[in-house]
């Protein structure tokens, strides 16, 4: 099967490598990965996969399956196009969002299976399948990788809490304003050291100022790294406000605290004021309910952690071939034709 990893954004490439390792594992596959040029000037698997900036190059290799956790690919491409997600945010509008570029949809669990099927009848465009979320396959592979980083930092630090403080970039849900006094006084009262990873997106201004926060104390780490994941393994809490990251540190069985958390449902501990995050930490590391309502996530959201989320995938999208055929490009109207062109310009067709 020829495929392409359709890596628009800097977070699709943890999402995307685990399909592209199994995809290789397995053999009898060939895998290209799109790379936007603008956004990820620097690819980080550069020297170790097949990859181009160019969407000509994308479409002369003829993918018969493509897979996407973003919200657009270009409707000439040929090939099965695949949305895999790029988290489990169910409560921003933008997640249900049936953009119809789309042939299926690989959900992450109960609760996202429902939502697309319900749309998937209401549209009759594109069918759904529960596979779990791709990214858990490098989680499951690499649990216990960074036990031993994480005792060094906590013994050099002389600290017993490893903490991450993983924020959204949206101006309109982030913590970032209001977070970094409460953060230093976490650290001054509490055994605590603290780890700040920022979204990638983050603005400039919000960047800096955290960079120096983390400059000016002991106990606070400013972290530059490529991907959020490996600090999630590390961390015994996380504190956010309105992230994806927050299902995935649920998912870890780990507990969570966010700062006016934008969710129709709330299965962690949420504060509406920033002095009282002490008193929250002390909660969560030992509430009974919370760890209930881990659990509850971790069942419904994505219980697949059994590291064969990317070969559902890879078989899912033969299964679809099998049925279907290979597409030779995506039906859809006007406007998302335009759209797509637009984002990623056009091609000579054969």
């Amino acid at each position: 099967m020829r495929i392409v990893l359709f890596c628009e954004n800097k977070y699709a490439v943890d999402i995307l490598h685990p399909i592209g390792l199994e995809a290789e594992r397995e053999g009898g596959n060939e895998v290209l990965w799109y790379v936007h040029e603008k956004k990820i000037p620097n690819f980080p698997l550069k020297d170790q996969v097949a990859w181009t900036y160019s969407m000509q190059e994308v479409y002369d290799f003829s993918p018969e399956a493509i897979f996407v956790p973003g919200n657009i690919v270009p409707y000439y491409l040929p090939g099965v196009k695949i949305q895999v997600f790029h988290g489990y945010a169910g409560e921003k509008k933008g997640h249900w969002v049936i953009r119809n570029y789309f042939n299926t949809y690989f959900t992450q669990g109960p609760f996202f299976t429902k939502g697309f099927k319900a749309l998937a009848e209401k549209h009759k465009t594109f069918e759904v399948l529960e596979t779990g979320w791709s990214r858990q396959d490098w989680v499951k592979e690499h649990y216990h990788d960074f036990d031993a980083e994480k005792e060094r930092m906590l013994k050099e630090a002389g600290r017993k809490h490893l903490v991450l403080y993983a924020p959204t970039f949206s101006p309109s849900l982030t913590s970032l304003p209001v977070m970094k006094e409460a953060l230093v006084k976490l650290t001054e009262e509490r055994d605590a050291l603290v780890i700040i990873k920022l979204h990638p997106l983050t603005k400039a201004e919000w960047v800096e100022e955290y960079k120096a926060l983390a400059k000016d104390n002991k106990h606070i780490l400013w972290m530059d790294d490529f991907s959020v994941a490996k600090y999630q393994l590390m961390a015994d809490v996380m504190i956010s406000d309105t992230s994806s990251t927050i299902y995935e540190f649920l998912l870890k069985n780990k507990p969570v605290i966010t700062y006016r958390a934008s969710a129709p449902n709330i299965y962690w501990k949420d504060i509406d004021d920033v002095n009282l995050l002490c008193e929250a930490f002390d909660e969560v590391l030992h509430d009974e309910e919370s760890i209930r309502l881990r659990q509850w996530v971790i069942d419904n959201y994505d219980p697949y952690l059994d590291g064969k989320v990317a070969h559902r995938m890879l078989e899912g999208a033969r299964d679809y071939i099998r049925r279907h055929g290979v597409p030779k490009q995506h039906k859809t109207n006007l406007w998302r034709k335009y759209t797509s062109i637009k984002t990623f310009g056009w091609i000579k067709k054969k």
